[in-house]
């Protein structure tokens, strides 16, 4: 595979997924432009208005405590118009119906998004979709919002985008001096009444008489989204919360919001099967049409036939199911990719001791233009490439940024082969990201991971569900809703949403949070369930009024 074939290949993967959901149509969203148009204004209603009460709840002082999905989040950072569209504050102007006061919100500067830190930029501006290059991408703009700049509360909107359950007890939380130990976190920095206040000190100052507590995602979240990463020197490690911590830290803030306020609503942890971060990425994205990697497949059979050879003897020498990570590529078909799995044995030495005792093995080597002198090296390289290598199947979920990556040249990879003897054009061809190269941990949830992920979201969602119980709250099971939405969909009045990335409506660009339709849709559910346990006749709203996708 030449250099330009490769290029050529990566900018076909790079897009071949997005175009095959783009054909379904945009029948489930709706098209706004870069200025960030109003939404639909219903019809005018000539019936008399009705009475609006709050039950036994009191709306007067009403305070939501979470992470980004209360924030109000979405298409991968804050923005001004994305945080008007919060639940929360979908939730307040509902309340201001039955008594509910004012409610604030730390609002970023702008519709761009992103954050900087004394002019320097640390975090990006929002996604926008681009139907000419049929991909997601930052919108034009510099973000203003700087951290140092800390803006005056109270905020009722206490989300804080990237908490996880202990993080909303930590004093220092919002302490600038703090960030470089990633002890504290961007977005409170600059909305803490102090710089050493927690997060739910600042949520009991204001002695709220309703909250809303939507917390626990990140606690397994961020293992998930950094495809289960298990290199605690990687800078993509985040492990899963353990229970005891996560448990200490529910009782503690559930017990401080309903003690001090008797009255709320509390939601648990979606899987994050249902969030097309995971779902949208094909296992099988190899296309034989493809005319630059169609014709390579041959090739790259061949090469891969070595390896197979040494797989089928393996088993043969008492290894259980090593021909399970053969690879071929289907001439007839789409083909999975090439990834690492971390949890099969590493047959690293095996490989690179039955190719040096193979007597065909130098011949192979010479094919490639090589001497046969360097097949030790060659062989070595396969064994250290290849040793947890298989080729993905329905069971694997790749994240979504995956999607970038796949059919691309790793450099380093690259380089690492050259100065290991290859040839610059051989390297390059040993390098092909989910090709030729196996996709890092970081790209893939495999299925013991998964279980891993469940198992603990599973666990999280039974102390949750205890807490409302315990004290007696209105109780949100997002994971339920979430999961008949990937699986039947959801009619939100005129619009059918559905988990689909780009044209399901229901979550924004980054794939994990909801779009302004799908927080209106969240904002229904807590309605209903809120005038369920505390007797209020709250309105919905119309979920067609809010956008369900930002269209450049």
């Amino acid at each position: 595979m030449d250099n330009q074939s490769i290029k050529n290949t990566t900018m076909k993967l790079n897009n071949i997924w997005l175009l095959a959901i783009l054909l379904i149509g945009f029948t489930a969203c709706e098209s706004d432009d870069d200025s960030l148009s109003d939404p639909l204004i219903p019809e005018t209603q000539t019936a008399p208005s009705p009475v609006y009460t709050s039950g036994t709840a009191d709306f007067t002082t009403f305070v939501a405590v979470g992470n980004s999905l209360t924030a109000g989040f979405s298409d991968g950072t804050l923005f001004m118009r994305g945080q008007e569209a919060s639940f929360p504050n979908i939730l307040a102007q509902q309340f201001a119906l039955a008594g509910g006061g004012n409610f604030t919100q730390p609002l970023i500067n702008d519709n761009v998004g992103g954050l900087l830190l004394a002019g320097t930029q640390i975090a990006g501006p929002r996604l926008i979709f681009n139907p000419a290059s049929q991909t997601p991408g930052p919108v034009s703009g510099t973000p203003t919002t700087d951290i140092t700049n800390v803006i005056s509360g109270p905020f009722n909107n206490m989300g804080v985008p990237g908490a996880k359950s202990s993080d909303l007890l930590e004093t220092g939380y919002g302490n600038i001096a703090n960030l470089v130990s990633e002890t504290a976190n961007p977005y409170f920095i600059r909305m803490a009444s102090t710089p050493n206040a927690s997060v739910l000190q600042d949520a009991l100052a204001q002695n709220p008489t309703f909250f809303s507590l939507w917390i626990g995602n990140n606690d397994v979240l961020g293992y998930a989204a950094s495809g289960g990463e298990s290199n605690i020197d990687s800078p993509d490690y985040d492990p899963i919360t353990d229970q005891a911590t996560f448990d200490g830290a529910m009782n503690a803030i559930v017990a401080s919001l309903a003690t001090n306020t008797p009255n709320g609503i509390i939601a648990n942890i979606p899987n994050v099967t249902d969030a097309p971060y995971f779902t949208t990425v094909p296992f099988a994205p190899l296309s034989p049409a493809d005319p630059d990697f169609g014709p390579q497949i041959p090739t790259l059979n061949g090469i891969f036939g070595q390896l197979n050879q040494v797989f089928a003897f393996l088993e043969s020498q008492g290894i259980p199911n090593a021909t399970d990570r053969q690879i071929v590529f289907s001439q007839t078909a789409a083909s999975a990719v090439v990834i690492k799995d971390e949890s099969l044995m590493d047959l690293s030495a095996q490989i690179e001791a039955v190719l040096n005792a193979s007597p065909t093995f130098p011949a192979f080597v010479q094919s490639f233009g090589l001497p046969a002198a360097a097949a030790p090296i060659v062989a070595n390289l396969f064994g250290a490439v290849y040793g947890q290598a298989r080729q993905a199947n329905a069971n694997d979920l790749l994240v979504l940024p995956s999607s970038s990556i796949i059919g691309t040249v790793n450099e380093a990879q690259a380089d690492f082969l050259q100065a290991s003897g290859l040839p610059e054009a051989l390297a390059n061809q040993f390098a092909v990201e989910g090709v030729s190269l196996p996709l890092a941990d970081k790209w893939v949830v495999i299925p013991t991971e998964l279980t891993e992920i469940q198992n603990a979201t599973a666990a999280f969602n039974q102390t949750i569900n205890n807490l409302a119980t315990q004290y007696d709250l209105a109780f949100f099971d997002v994971n339920t809703f979430f999961g008949g939405v990937a699986s039947n969909g959801f009619q939100a009045g005129s619009a059918f949403l559905t988990a689909d990335y780009v044209t399901g409506g229901t979550f924004s660009l980054d794939g994990v949070h909801p779009s302004p339709r799908g927080y209106a849709v969240i904002a229904n559910q807590m309605i209903g369930l809120i005038n369920t346990k505390y007797g209020s006749n709250l309105p919905t709203v119309n979920p067609i009024d809010y956008t369900g996708l930002y269209i450049n």
